[in-house]
């Protein structure tokens, strides 16, 4: 069996069980009532600086066992719709299974995807997201998803086929997209840009996003999952798109000359 080791544990997040655990409960508040969602947009950056949006924006959901994570392709490796089909992922918290079958499904309904592992094997934007989630839940089986450069019908035909798959499955599985917003402007500008693309994520307006990241020239890394995943809700019958949370690392290092924006959001 195909077993995932961890790319950046010890580097974005503790690679010891102990300090990740405490590090976890320290970042994800404990939420009495947990609101049912067909999606979040959660951050992937390094935990001290887009742990606490990612943390917040997962504790308030109630997450199901099984999650489909969707994130960016920052190495270019592999296939450009990179579905980890088979095995598991390790983190310092334990093994987490690949839901094979609905692995399977996705590949079958959505036919531009391919079973490819090469994609993965150095991407963080997809790992980072998998402790949040096992410290939700005990039993959790994952699918995961990395795209490289896609089209915007592309990435609509994506979602669409993400539906499908999702809305057939009981119960239904939660879509995670994965990205960091504007990289590397002082933090005014950041928060000017980034504030632009989260209005076309809280209007639900897949093609609205991709056409002002482009117009724009917004850095946010993980558009092209976000597009994707926008799609999927709202063909799943989202109708909220909540922001739970917005920062940059300036507001952790105290230097907002050159920031990295961090947005944590709820489709329900």
């Amino acid at each position: 069996m195909m077993r995932r080791a961890p790319a950046v544990a010890g580097q974005f997040y503790p690679g010891q069980q102990a300090a990740l655990q405490q590090m976890l409960a320290q970042m994800m508040p404990k939420v009495d009532d947990l609101q049912p969602a067909l999606g979040v947009m959660s951050p992937h950056a390094g935990y001290i600086y887009s742990g606490m949006v990612a943390g917040k924006t997962f504790a308030g959901v109630s997450i199901p066992e099984t999650v489909v994570i969707v994130g960016p392709n920052h190495h270019g490796q592999g296939h450009p719709a990179a579905v980890y089909g088979r095995g598991s992922w390790v983190t310092p918290l334990g093994e987490v299974t690949i839901d094979e079958a609905l692995a399977d499904r996705i590949l079958r309904e959505a036919p531009l995807t391919s079973d490819d592992q090469l994609a993965h094997r150095f991407e963080h934007s997809l790992e980072v997201q998998v402790p949040f989630l096992q410290a939700a839940v005990s039993n959790l089986s994952i699918v995961p998803l990395c795209l490289g450069r896609l089209t915007l019908s592309q990435l609509l035909e994506l979602g669409d086929a993400l539906a499908k798959v999702l809305s057939d499955t009981d119960p239904r599985p939660l879509l995670v997209a994965s990205t960091d917003m504007t990289h590397y402007e002082p933090g005014p500008v950041a928060r000017k840009q980034d504030l632009q693309a989260l209005d076309r994520v809280l209007a639900l307006d897949p093609a609205g996003l991709y056409r002002v990241v482009g117009e724009q020239h917004i850095s946010m890394c993980g558009v092209l999952p976000v597009v994707a995943t926008l799609r999927a809700v709202k063909m799943m019958g989202a109708r909220r798109a909540e922001l739970v949370e917005y920062r940059n690392s300036g507001d952790v290092t105290g230097d907002q000359s050159a920031v990295v924006g961090y947005a944590g959001v709820v489709f329900s």
